[in-house]
C-alpha cells in the first residue's frame, strides 16, 4: 500500500456506513485523519459502528444532524447510495467541501496498476472475465474489487506492484472521484438508468464518463464503437481509443472477423467455441477480450475462460433442470434493458418472472423481446404494469403472486418439457428484498425445493 500524508490531521467525515463506509473509515484513520463517522442507523443496531468505535474513531449514529458541517471538515467521504441531494452533502457542497466516494481513496493507495469497468449493462460480466483471464495465465496475480465483491479501499491496502485491480464502478461511484485513473478503462454500453438518482440520462452518461476524465495518453480506453453516443460522449479523452463491435470488423480494436473472436486483426479463437449464451454477452466478451489482450494475457489462457465460462451468478445463471424445464437466474436484471437481453438469448418458449421496484416508468419496451414468452408471471410494485404489457404481446397466460418465491412453484405448473423458466424482473429489488442477489437466491432455493 502506497503511503500518502495527505490526510495525516485532517478532519474527514465519512457520511454512511455499509462496506465502503467501514473500510474508508479504518483506512483514514490508518492514515492519521481525525474520522467521524456518521450513519443513520441507531448505534445499537449498527454492529459496523460500533466496531469503528473500539478503534476509537467517532461515530454519530441515528441521524444526519445538518450541524455536523460546522465542525470545519475538510472532506467528506460519500457512501454511493446517498443522494447529493441529502441535505449534509449538498450543504457541504455549498461550503466548498470536497465530496468523494473511497474509490478515490482506493487508487491513491494502491500500489497495483488498475482496469476499470462501468456501463449500464454487462459490468459485472466484463469485470468477471477480465479477472478470469489474468487468473488463467500464471504470469498474473490479479485482484478483484468494487461492486462485484470487495469494496476497492480495502483491496487497494494489499494490493502490490505484482498485482492488478479489476475494479467495476457504478456511477454513483465516480461521480465522487477527483485524481481516479484507471491505467485501463472499459465502458460497455450506456442506455437510460438510474434517473431517480441521477435526473436525467445526460448526467447519468456524464457520471459515466467520469471514468476516463483524469486518463492520459499512455491509458487505454474501451469502449462500444456501436454507440455513437457513447463515442461522441468520450470525445475528450485524452486515453489511446480501443472500440469493440459485434457488428463492424475493426482492424483497431476487438470484434468478429470471419466467425472469428479478434484483436488488432490477430485471431483468437472461433466464435462457436464460446460457451457463454447471447448476443449481449458477446459485448462483454470483445470487451474482456480487448483488457485482456492490452494486459499482455496469452491467447491460449484467453481461450480456456471463453470456452469454460458459463456465466456470473445472478446474470443469466443456470440454476437447473427439472422434468425437462431449465430454471435461468436473472435476478441483476434490474431494468428493461438487462431483461430484454436475458429474453432476447432464448429461442425456446418461456415463462417470465418479472416484477419488483416501481420507478414510475412503463414497460412496452420488453414487448419486442417476449415473442417467446408463452406465460407471464408476475409480483412486486409493478405487477399491474408488467400484466398490461403481457396483454399488448399478445401473452395469453398472466398470474400475479405474492413473491418470488410462490412464482417458482406456479411457473413450474405451466410450464412443459423443452420450457425455459426465466426470472428476469427488469426492476430493481427493493421493494420486497435488499437486494438482487436475496431476490436471486430465492429464487435458486425454490427451484431446488422442487425436486
Amino acid at each position: 500500500m502506497k503511503k500518502t500524508n495527505q490526510y495525516q490531521h485532517k478532519k474527514i467525515l465519512v457520511l454512511g456506513l455499509a462496506k465502503s463506509g467501514v473500510s474508508a473509515a479504518s483506512l483514514l484513520h490508518s492514515l492519521g485523519a481525525f474520522v467521524t463517522v456518521n450513519d443513520f442507523k441507531p448505534l445499537d443496531e449498527n454492529p459496523e459502528a460500533q466496531g469503528l468505535l473500539e478503534q476509537g474513531i467517532k461515530v454519530i449514529c441515528g441521524s444526519h444532524p445538518i450541524e455536523l458541517l460546522d465542525e470545519g471538515f475538510e472532506l467528506i467521504v460519500k457512501n454511493p447510495g446517498i443522494p447529493y441531494t441529502n441535505p449534509l452533502v449538498a450543504g457541504a457542497i455549498d461550503r466548498g467541501i470536497p465530496v468523494i466516494t473511497e474509490v478515490e481513496l482506493a487508487y491513491q493507495v494502491s500500489d497495483a496498476p488498475i482496469v476499470g469497468i462501468t456501463g449500464t449493462n454487462g459490468k459485472t460480466t466484463t469485470t468477471t472475465l477480465i479477472f478470469n483471464m489474468l487468473q488463467a495465465d500464471k504470469e498474473f496475480h490479479p485482484l478483484i474489487a468494487g461492486n462485484i465483491g470487495t469494496v476497492a479501499s480495502e483491496v487497494a491496502q494489499k494490493a502490490t506492484e505484482d498485482n492488478q485491480m479489476i475494479v467495476e464502478l457504478s456511477s454513483f461511484q465516480l461521480m465522487g472521484i477527483q485524481s481516479f485513473k484507471p491505467h485501463i478503462a472499459v465502458i460497455t454500453n450506456i442506455y437510460e438508468a438510474h434517473l431517480d438518482y441521477h435526473g436525467t440520462k445526460q448526467e447519468y452518461a456524464k457520471a459515466k464518463a467520469n471514468i476516463t476524465k483524469n486518463q492520459s495518453e499512455e491509458d487505454y480506453l474501451i469502449v462500444n464503437a456501436d454507440q455513437d453516443e457513447l463515442i461522441e460522449l468520450i470525445s475528450f479523452s485524452k486515453a489511446k481509443l480501443i472500440p469493440f463491435s459485434t457488428t463492424t470488423n475493426l482492424a483497431n480494436g476487438s470484434s468478429i472477423i470471419n466467425g472469428m473472436v479478434s484483436f488488432l486483426g490477430e485471431e483468437i479463437m472461433p466464435k462457436s467455441d464460446i460457451t457463454l449464451p447471447g448476443d449481449h454477452n458477446l459485448e462483454n466478451i470483445l470487451a474482456a477480450v480487448a483488457a485482456a489482450k492490452l494486459l499482455g494475457v496469452s491467447n491460449q489462457a484467453i481461450r480456456k475462460v471463453l470456452t469454460t465460462f458459463k456465466g456470473v451468478k445472478h446474470r443469466t445463471q443456470f440454476v437447473d433442470e427439472i422434468s425437462g424445464r431449465r430454471f435461468f437466474n436473472d435476478s441483476k436484471a434490474t431494468n428493461i434493458l438487462a431483461a430484454q437481453s436475458a429474453l432476447n438469448a432464448f429461442n425456446e418458449p418461456v415463462i417470465l418472472l418479472a416484477g419488483g421496484l416501481d420507478r414510475g416508468n412503463g414497460f412496452d419496451e420488453l414487448i419486442p423481446a417476449m415473442k417467446n414468452v408463452k406465460a407471464m408471471i408476475t409480483f412486486g410494485q409493478t405487477a399491474s404494469k408488467l400484466e398490461e404489457v403481457a396483454q399488448k404481446a399478445g401473452i395469453e397466460i398472466i398470474k400475479r403472486v405474492d413473491n418470488v418465491e410462490k412464482a417458482v412453484p406456479v411457473a413450474f405448473d405451466l410450464s412443459n418439457p423443452g420450457d425455459v423458466i426465466l426470472l428476469s424482473p427488469a426492476c430493481a429489488s427493493w421493494d420486497q428484498y435488499k437486494t438482487f442477489e436475496v431476490r436471486g437466491d430465492i429464487f435458486i432455493d425454490a427451484v431446488h425445493k422442487l425436486k
